[in-house]
């Protein structure tokens, strides 16, 4: 970045000079009840102080250095180990046996979020009934 265009801000008592000018003025502005433009008043002698400090008093100011661009890292996600079943229980688990609803609650029956108990016996996800396999 161009030392020219680096953001300077006032340091040591000059910057507390600056923060009591402004309490004074805005306590001036509320007092006479002169908020416009007397906001805007305050703003320009603000800047003129500033440019006349600048002018005549560089080491008054010192430089801010941006904040390093932060990389934003998608958050990261712990792996999941994967599981699969063996191979003799996935033909043991047979879809077409589950009833389409709960007997007991009337929800509906998916073969992938059934509780499965046993090669062919599996609890019904919502109210955890054994569901009855037809024949």
């Amino acid at each position: 970045m161009n030392e020219q265009h680096r953001e300077r801000r006032l340091s040591g008592p000059w910057a507390k000079i600056q923060a009591a000018f402004w309490l004074i003025g805005l306590a001036i502005i509320a007092w006479q009840d002169w908020w416009w433009p007397g906001i805007l008043v305050l703003i320009a002698i603000s800047l003129i102080i500033q440019a006349i400090l600048m002018r005549f008093s560089p080491q008054s100011f010192e430089q801010v250095e941006p904040p390093p661009e932060q990389v934003k890292q998608p958050p990261s996600i712990p792996p999941q180990p994967i599981t699969t079943p063996a191979p003799e229980s996935i033909h043991d688990h047979r879809l077409e046996l589950l009833p389409t609803e709960c007997p007991k609650c009337g929800g509906p029956i998916r073969g992938h979020e059934v509780k499965w108990t046993g090669p062919q016996s599996a609890d019904c996800p919502f109210c955890g009934a054994n569901l009855p396999m037809a024949r």
